[in-house]
């Protein structure tokens, strides 16, 4: 519920007080878990990207634009401190499945394609910056461990010599993806700048969207976890259904520990 409150509802205030403050440009950093979501963080960044895209509509001297990529090596959270840190430790380096892969870039790529796509956008773009060809998670893990001085093992039964470390496999948490996917659509146009594309994407319904909006807003307030994800759901249009859904966010059942989103009555 909170990542609701901040990815969306936070989005939307910081957009509006562009547009009323007339700032020139107003670049929202997404990733590629807004594409067919299925967890709350991805369906979040999608509805901010529509919330983007929407405003981006109406009569503002604000240029909106969103810019979509995947992870960034030695940002927080990133998995290459995390099994840095466990290789260090000795191991086990911890692995959701043998199968996963992601898009990877340095902060400092991230960074200066971020700005270079702030500067062509022209209004609504959508940016999917080049990550290159997705990297197989165990194939960065045999690499660092190998750089490292050592060895992955994959047996945790056997005995470890001093230069081995072991590697568990603990499989796929709730709403977890095999491969990240960049865009909704096969479309994308080249810019100016060889590493930047833009796609068009349909979008949704301006009234419909602020609907939604007003009712995810009001279940946040009222605590009420299905509503919520409903509403989330129907926007995002890409998350698992409500009864198959594994998230803990809908395991949740004590609303006294949900964090509440100030209301301002006459705003959605």
């Amino acid at each position: 519920m909170q990542c609701i409150a901040n990815n969306v509802f936070g989005t939307l205030n910081l957009a509006e007080l562009a547009s009323v403050s007339k700032v020139k440009n107003f670049i929202l950093v997404s990733t590629d878990k807004a594409v067919n979501p299925t967890n709350f963080m991805g369906a979040s960044k999608r509805i901010a990207e529509i919330i983007c895209q929407t405003l981006s509509r109406q009569k503002s001297e604000t240029c909106f634009s969103i810019v979509r990529f995947g992870n960034v090596l030695g940002s927080s959270g990133s998995v290459v401190p995390l099994f840095k840190k466990q290789i260090k430790k000795g191991g086990p380096i911890t692995l959701t499945h043998p199968d996963i892969t992601r898009y990877f870039m340095t902060i400092t790529e991230a960074a200066q394609l971020l700005i270079q796509a702030g500067s062509i956008a022209k209004g609504g773009d959508v940016f999917v910056l080049d990550m290159g060809q997705p990297i197989k998670i165990l194939d960065l893990a045999k690499r660092m461990v190998a750089l490292s001085g050592k060895q992955l093992v994959f047996n945790r039964k056997k005995t470890l010599k001093d230069d081995e470390v072991s590697i568990n496999v603990s499989g796929l948490r709730p709403g977890e993806k095999l491969f990240e996917e960049l865009t909704y659509s096969k479309n994308l146009t080249g810019t100016v700048h060889p590493r930047i594309n833009s796609v068009v994407e349909t979008l949704m319904k301006q009234d419909e969207l602020w609907t939604l909006l007003a009712k995810a807003k009001e279940a946040i307030n009222n605590g009420d976890n299905k509503s919520l994800f409903k509403a989330i759901a129907t926007i995002a249009n890409g998350v698992s259904g409500l009864e198959t859904s594994v998230d803990l966010f809908i395991k949740q059942d004590n609303p006294d520990k949900v964090v509440t989103l100030p209301v301002q009555k006459n705003k959605i």
